[in-house]
């Protein structure tokens, strides 16, 4: 696997954990085309293909796992390495595609139950203890100030989504103790008022789509929120990242709405959210941060708020 280590260390490093390819644009797009756009060294590392998938549409329809050829995974890499380029600001080297253990190492393991997480390459069947120590090497190397990760239901339950989570969350004590500092740890999550202010403007509902039943999308309680991010600057990157995802992802006509194979109508956000797992010394009482770095708290109003 490619070092995530770069040759000039810049001020700010922020490693984003995903589970899949889509699962960055989808959950942290925005993110990740900002804090590029603000010359951060961004990193993402997925830790499976997202082999069992399923396809939208019919062109490709054949790669999948089940029934099909099982090269949903190979070129779903083709599909992240066009994401990233989306949002990646022009002129720039465009992120690269980066995997835990490297490219096929661990499979995407399905839905809980299924029996593709069975698999024994699958994620799911992979020995935590590898996982952790791999996992902890990638951080270590690339020593990044902002890490984010999952929430502990795994955004929505999926085993691969759970084992971020919890592989995050044994990793991050080693890392510190080789590197001797703390990392500010974020989960991304998705606020309950967002969500809905969304669904609520959205302009129509595409022919086959549906809105979603009460409860039916994931979202935390406002008063749980920590940080909202502000991506409006870099929206149309986040629109065109998801565009990219074309196996994963419809995007509607609007420019404004998405939906996955269900073909449930999911806003796109202008901000992203998270809820902070550590350094929670550095929230202001009943302010949300603006800053996954806390830039925006510096007493000295300097552009580096990691410690």
């Amino acid at each position: 696997m490619e070092s995530l280590v770069s040759d000039q260390r810049s001020d700010r490093r922020l490693l984003l954990l995903h589970a899949h390819p889509d699962d960055e644009t989808i959950m942290t797009g925005g993110t990740i085309a900002r804090y590029l756009a603000e010359g951060v060294d961004v990193r993402i590392l997925t830790f499976t293909l997202g082999e069992e998938g399923e396809v939208i549409g019919d062109e490709w329809a054949q790669l999948v796992a089940d029934g099909g050829a099982d090269q949903l995974g190979g070129y779903r890499i083709r599909e992240l390495t066009d994401a990233l380029a989306a949002l990646t600001p022009e002129g720039a080297a465009p992120l690269r595609p980066e995997f835990l253990g490297g490219a096929g190492h661990w499979r995407d393991s399905g839905m809980a139950g299924s029996a593709s997480a069975q698999h024994p390459r699958a994620l799911a069947q992979a020995r935590f203890d590898d996982v952790v120590a791999t996992l902890a090497n990638v951080i270590a190397d690339f020593d990044p100030h902002v890490l984010v990760t999952y929430d502990m239901a795994g955004t929505y339950g999926h085993p691969d989504h759970k084992m971020v989570h919890t592989a995050s969350m044994a990793a991050i004590p080693l890392v510190e103790a080789r590197t001797g500092r703390e990392l500010i740890v974020w989960e991304s999550v998705t606020e309950h008022s967002a969500l809905h202010e969304g669904l609520a403007s959205a302009s129509s509902v595409p022919q086959g789509w549906r809105m979603p039943g009460p409860g039916e999308l994931p979202s935390y309680p406002d008063d749980e929120i920590d940080a909202a991010i502000d991506v409006s600057a870099v929206y149309d990157r986040k629109v065109d990242g998801l565009r990219a995802h074309a196996t994963q992802v419809t995007v509607a006509p609007s420019g404004t709405e998405y939906a996955l194979s269900n073909n449930i109508l999911q806003p796109i956000m202008s901000d992203e959210h998270f809820v902070l797992r550590s350094n929670r010394d550095r929230l202001t009482s009943g302010r949300c941060a603006a800053d996954l770095f806390f830039s925006d708290h510096a007493s000295d109003g300097s552009s580096d708020g990691v410690a």
